[in-house]
C-alpha cells in the first residue's frame, strides 16, 4: 500500500467549504428523534441516577414515587443540585492538571489515520505516563493529608450539575469555533444548525499547534474522571466502614485494569471511529465530559453504600473472568493493529493472516487499498472485539448482586452503544469499500456475536 505524506492537520481555507453531506445510519426520522432524545433527556438522567443511587438507596422505584408525588419538573427540581463553587474548583483543577499533563509530559510521536480531506493528525503518545502521574498525585494528595477524595463524593451531585451545564457551554463554544477558526481543513457545516452542534463542525479540533481536544475530552478528561471516581468511591467506603468490601475492590480492580488497558493501548484509540470518523460536538465531547463519568462509574457509586460480601472463592473468580474479558478486547485490537502496522504480514495465532485487499476511493479521486483481516478474532465477526468489552463490564458491575437494577445500566448502554457503532461502521465501511465489504461479510458473515448476530 503506497505511503501518505505524514503532515499536521491542514489549516482550513480562507474561503468557507460547502455543507458537507450529513448521512445517516439509520432513518432519518430515528436519527432526528435520537438527536432531539438524547440531547433532552441525557442532562437530567445524569443527575437523576446520582440521586437515586445516593439517596434513594439505589431504588428507581423510589425515584419514581417523588416525581409522581411533586410532578416531573417539580420534582426533578427539588433534587437538582446547584453548582458550587467548590464544584467548579475541583473541575477546574482537575481540568488544568490533565491539559497541563497532556501538553508538558513527553511521549513519543504518533501518526493518526489520514483523513478524508487528505491530512494525517499528529500526537503525542503520553496517556499512560499521565494516567500514572494522576492516581499517584490523587493518592498522595490523600495519604498526606492534604485532599480528602471523600469531599469529591460529598459533593457529587453538584460537580456533576456543574459538568452538565459547563459542558454544554465547552460545546456550544466548540460550534462557534468550527464556524469561525476551524482547525484543519476537516471541518465544515451541513447547513442545520443543531446537527452540527449535535455531531459536531470539527474532526480534529485544535487550541494551537499541540492541544487536541478531542485527546482531551475523552481520553485525559473522560476517561481519567472514571479511574479518579473508581479510587474515590473506594476511599469513602474505607471512611465510612473502616474497611473496603470485597464487592468494591474486584469492581475497582477491573475498572482500573480497564483503563490502564485503555490508556497503554491510547494511540489505538486514535484510530478508532470516536476519534477519525466522529465529529467533536455534543455527542461526543459532552458524553466524554459528562456521561463517562457519571454513567461508567455508578456501579462504583452504587457500591458506596451497598457494600457486598462476596466472599473469597466468588470474588477471585470474578476478578480472574473480568481481567480475561479485557485481555481479549486487548489482543484484538493488538491482533488488527498489528496486522494493519505490518501491512498484513504479522502472523495470526502462528498462521499467515486471511485477508481481503479492498480498494476504494478517497474524496479527491485517488485509489487506494486497504487489508481486511479475516482471521483469528476477526474471523469470529466483524466486530467481535465488543463481546469481551460487554462481558469485561458485566463482571465489574456483577459485584453489586441483583438487588436493584441500576447497577447494570451501563452494561445496557455500553451494549446498545456498541450495536449501534457497529451498525455505524459497517454501513461507512460499505460506503467506502463496495463490493469489497460484501466478500468480507459473506467471509465474516456475523456483525457481533458470533452465530447469533
Amino acid at each position: 500500500m503506497a505511503k501518505q505524506k505524514q503532515q499536521q492537520p491542514k489549516p482550513a481555507a480562507d474561503a468557507a467549504p460547502p455543507p458537507r453531506e450529513f448521512k445517516t445510519a439509520h432513518s432519518p426520522w430515528f436519527t432526528y428523534a435520537s438527536m432531539v432524545t438524547l440531547f433532552s433527556l441525557c442532562p437530567p438522567f445524569v443527575i437523576l441516577l446520582w440521586y437515586t443511587v445516593v439517596h434513594a438507596d439505589g431504588s428507581v422505584a423510589r425515584t419514581y414515587e417523588h416525581l409522581r408525588d411533586h410532578g416531573i419538573l417539580e420534582g426533578l427540581k427539588a433534587i437538582w443540585p446547584m453548582p458550587t463553587v467548590l464544584a467548579g474548583k475541583i473541575i477546574l483543577a482537575f481540568a488544568l492538571f490533565e491539559a497541563a499533563l497532556q501538553l508538558l509530559l513527553p511521549g513519543k510521536r504518533f501518526e493518526g489515520p489520514i483523513s478524508p480531506a487528505g491530512n494525517v493528525p499528529v500526537y503525542k503518545a503520553n496517556g499512560l505516563l499521565a494516567y500514572a502521574v494522576t492516581l499517584v498525585t490523587y493518592l498522595s494528595l490523600w495519604w498526606f493529608g492534604i485532599f480528602n477524595p471523600a469531599i469529591v463524593y460529598d459533593h457529587l451531585g453538584e460537580i456533576y450539575s456543574a459538568l452538565v451545564f459547563g459542558s454544554l457551554v465547552f460545546c456550544l463554544c466548540l460550534y462557534i469555533k468550527g464556524h469561525v477558526a476551524p482547525s484543519s481543513s476537516d471541518s465544515g457545516s451541513s447547513g442545520n444548525a443543531f446537527i452540527d452542534f449535535y455531531w459536531g463542525m470539527e474532526l480534529y479540533p485544535r487550541i494551537g499547534k499541540h492541544f487536541d481536544i478531542k485527546v482531551f475530552t475523552n481520553c485525559r478528561f473522560g476517561m481519567m474522571s472514571w479511574a479518579v471516581l473508581a479510587v474515590t468511591y473506594c476511599i469513602k467506603q474505607y471512611e465510612m466502614n473502616g474497611r473496603v468490601a470485597d464487592s468494591m475492590l474486584v469492581n475497582t480492580a477491573l475498572m482500573l485494569i480497564y483503563i490502564t488497558k485503555f490508556f497503554w493501548w491510547e494511540s489505538g484509540y486514535w484510530c478508532t471511529m470516536d476519534i477519525a470518523h466522529d465529529r467533536a460536538g455534543f455527542y461526543i465531547c459532552w458524553g466524554c465530559l459528562v456521561w463517562v463519568p457519571s454513567t461508567y462509574t455508578s456501579p462504583g457509586m452504587y457500591l458506596v453504600n451497598h457494600p457486598v460480601n462476596l466472599g473469597p472463592q466468588l470474588a477471585i473468580s470474578i476478578l480472574l473472568a473480568g481481567i480475561l474479558c479485557i485481555y481479549i478486547n486487548y489482543d484484538c485490537d493488538r491482533q488488527r493493529q498489528e496486522f494493519r502496522r505490518t501491512n498484513g504480514k504479522a502472523s495470526v495465532w502462528g498462521k499467515a493472516p486471511s485477508k481481503i485487499v479492498a480498494s476504494y476511493q478517497t474524496t479527491k479521486g485517488e485509489t487506494k487499498t486497504s487489508l481486511l483481516l479475516t482471521s483469528g478474532w476477526w474471523g469470529f465477526s466483524r466486530h467481535f472485539h465488543y463481546v469481551p468489552e460487554i462481558l469485561a463490564a458485566f463482571f465489574w458491575s456483577v459485584p453489586a448482586l441483583f438487588d436493584h437494577f441500576l447497577p447494570y445500566f451501563y452494561v445496557l448502554h455500553l451494549t446498545i452503544l456498541l450495536l449501534d457503532r457497529a451498525k455505524r461502521d459497517d454501513d461507512r465501511c460499505s460506503t467506502k469499500y463496495g463490493k469489497y465489504w460484501k466478500m468480507y461479510c459473506n467471509r465474516v458473515p456475523y456483525r457481533v456475536v458470533p452465530g447469533i448476530y
